[in-house]
C-alpha cells in the first residue's frame, strides 16, 4: 500500500520546509525564533540571541523569507531573486528599526526529497542564501520589480548566523 501524501498545497510546503530549516539552523547557532502573525512589514520572522555583545544585550534582526526549486537562478558568483516592488521597499525602508535581511531557500527539484533521514543522520541538499536589506541597492521610479543578488558566500549556516548576530551585537554597519 503506498502511502498517502499530506496533501499541503507545494507553495505551503514550501514556507513550512524554510521556517523549519532556518529555526533548525538558529537552534545550532543557540539563537530563537520570534514568529510574526503576518509579514505586512516585509519580513517573516524575528532571529534573537540572548547573549550580552559589545552594544547589546540581546540583539535580534528581521528576516524576509523565500524558497523556490529555480536552481537555473544560480550564477557563479551569486543567487538571484526577484522582488515585487511593494516588498522589496518594505524590506529595504531605511526606517526600519531593526536590521533586515532576505533569506531565499533553494530546494531540490519535486521528484527529488526534500530529506533524507536515518539513524545516523538527517540530511537535505537544501541552502539558504542571504543578503542584508540595505545592499539590496534601489528600486527605479516605475519599477513593479527588481532583480536582488545574494552572495553565494552568503550561505546561511551556524557560522554565518552567528556572524550576523555578532555585528548585529556589536553595532556594526552593513
Amino acid at each position: 500500500m503506498t502511502p498517502l501524501d499530506g496533501g499541503l498545497p507545494i507553495t505551503a510546503r514550501q514556507e513550512q520546509f524554510s521556517l523549519a530549516f532556518v529555526r533548525m539552523i538558529a537552534a545550532a547557532a543557540g539563537c530563537s525564533i520570534k514568529w510574526h502573525e503576518t509579514d505586512y512589514d516585509g519580513v517573516d520572522i524575528t532571529i534573537a540571541s540572548s547573549t550580552e555583545y559589545v552594544k547589546y544585550y540581546c540583539p535580534e534582526f528581521e528576516l524576509q523569507l523565500k524558497c523556490t526549486t529555480q536552481q537555473v537562478r544560480l550564477r557563479d558568483a551569486h543567487f538571484s531573486w526577484r522582488m515585487e516592488r511593494d516588498p522589496f521597499l518594505k524590506l529595504t525602508h531605511g526606517k526600519r528599526y531593526n536590521e533586515a535581511f532576505l533569506g531565499v531557500l533553494v530546494i531540490p527539484r519535486d521528484e527529488q526529497p526534500l530529506v533524507s533521514l536515518s539513524e545516523q543522520r538527517l540530511l537535505t541538499a537544501s541552502r539558504m542564501y542571504w543578503q542584508h536589506a540595505r545592499l539590496l541597492g534601489d528600486i527605479s521610479d516605475g519599477a513593479t520589480s527588481k532583480t536582488v543578488h545574494l552572495p553565494r558566500t552568503n550561505l546561511f549556516d551556524v557560522e554565518s548566523l552567528q556572524s550576523i548576530m555578532q555585528r548585529v551585537g556589536e553595532g556594526g554597519e552593513w
